[in-house]
């Protein structure tokens, strides 16, 4: 029997199956555009009801909305509205309401209120100087990016917080690289259905990472889509803008063999490579909700030591761990050399590792020897490792593997660039330099 959204269904009572042509079977009773029953069978997340009676041979031919032969139709359709399609404009537009408050914050003055807008309004300057940089030829900078299959894992565990902190970083990490100041961000999130408390620790998740980066939430949209994503799926991407001074944009060419490589460690995988860490964690039959000791360490460069934190993080939460966001650090490590060009390239560790984003920083007749054992590789990727079986140049090419960013330094500031970074909360290694090539990155262990 096909019902009315178009899918075969057999019908089920006790032990006995009612399908297509079974003349055992039974009569279903059209009413008001659907099946009445005292069954209740899901078909496509719909509840499709039917009578079982007698003496009635199922059609395999009956269409959408059609009354099938040898039945009545009782009643006429019903008129059908958005909400019953799925989509409930009244509950997405409370919704959108609800969220000035979160925005606010992370407001400046050069955010222009626009209540009832199509688009957020932002200053580039002002008549006063509070705007005090006063660019000269300033450059907008734009990026765009996401999480990543990471949001399977926070609609695994119910936690939505930190992969809005997720996708504010992905975006604002790529766009300092250029040397540029993070201004406005907005959001698209996409949805089956409208959750409000999800919903809100998704924006409350991206206000937090735009409060870190410095930079305004003006915006954003979000989509209820519910024949596009199933119960629990949802998706989201994330757009940036900033601005750089033209002649302190960041660029390839100015770096020079005898440069210094500055890593900054990162918090742990970040939003890179979740279709491998989901699939370890399925096969290896590894529980989201454990605790699993070596995981519960904090690593310096010198020693390993137990967490002094009593609160032992289960996997999902160490799997969780939001994105470090580099905004404010980079920035003010940039003021402080406005005059001479100390820093020569940047890059963001981010999918394809060390070896497939540092050599984007990297000119043509360049190469940067990276010296993978001078800083320390986090517990959560060689419990991944370990547990998936996964060869070393494959975890390499795929993660972090500790270091989430990388600047490229003048040889004679390596330590003064390197001090100030870690006065702004960063835990810097020197992990390379620059040598005349052709624009490689070469990892080797020195150690070894």
């Amino acid at each position: 029997m096909v019902c009315s959204c178009k899918k075969d269904l057999n019908l089920k009572t006790a032990n006995r199956v009612y399908g297509i042509g079974d003349t055992r079977a039974c009569q279903v009773v059209w009413k008001e555009g659907g099946w009445l029953s005292k069954l209740k069978i899901r078909v496509q997340n719909r509840l499709i009801r039917a009578e079982i009676a007698r003496n009635c041979r199922f059609s395999s031919n009956w269409r959408q909305g059609e009354v099938p032969s040898g039945m009545s139709s009782t009643s006429k359709s019903r008129p059908l509205t958005y909400a019953a399609a799925g989509v409930d404009i009244d509950k997405k537009d409370a919704f959108t309401e609800s969220l000035g408050s979160i925005m606010r914050r992370t407001h400046g003055p050069r955010v222009i209120d626009n209540p009832g807008g199509f688009a957020g309004l932002f200053r580039l300057d002002f008549n006063q100087r509070l705007f005090a940089r006063n660019y000269k030829d300033p450059v907008l900078v734009a990026c765009c990016d996401g999480v990543g299959t990471k949001v399977k894992l926070a609609a695994q565990l119910g936690i939505f917080d930190t992969v809005g902190i997720d996708l504010v970083a992905m975006n604002v990490n790529d766009l300092i690289v250029q040397g540029a100041e993070p201004l406005i961000f907005l959001d698209y999130i996409a949805v089956p259905q409208l959750d409000t408390k999800m919903l809100t620790d998704l924006v409350r998740g991206v206000a937090e990472g735009c409060k870190q980066s410095g930079c305004a939430l003006l915006g954003g949209e979000t989509a209820n889509m519910p024949d596009v994503y199933g119960k629990d799926d949802f998706d989201m991407a994330g757009f940036c803008v900033g601005v750089v001074e033209l002649k302190r944009a960041v660029n390839p060419k100015f770096v020079k063999p005898g440069d210094v490589v500055l890593g900054l460690a990162s918090h742990g995988i970040h939003s890179n490579g979740y279709t491998l860490v989901r699939k370890i964690v399925e096969e290896a039959g590894l529980d989201l909700k454990s605790v699993y000791e070596e995981l519960n360490v904090e690593v310096g460069r010198k020693k390993t030591k137990k967490s002094k934190n009593s609160h032992k993080r289960t996997l999902g939460e160490v799997l969780l761990t939001p994105t470090r966001i580099y905004a404010a650090s980079v920035m003010k490590m940039l003021k402080n050399y406005t005059v001479k060009n100390v820093v020569t390239g940047m890059a963001h560790i981010t999918g394809s590792g060390m070896e497939g984003n540092l050599c984007r920083a990297l000119p043509p007749n360049c190469d940067a020897i990276v010296d993978t054992s001078s800083w320390p590789v986090l517990p959560v990727f060689n419990f991944l490792q370990k547990h998936g079986n996964v060869p070393e140049a494959e975890m390499r090419r795929v993660f972090n593997m500790g270091i989430g960013y990388c600047v490229i330094v003048r040889p004679a500031f390596a330590e003064s660039v390197a001090a100030t970074l870690k006065k702004s909360g960063e835990s810097v290694y020197q992990i390379g330099k620059v040598v005349k090539g052709k624009g490689r990155v070469i990892e080797q262990s020195a150690g070894a």
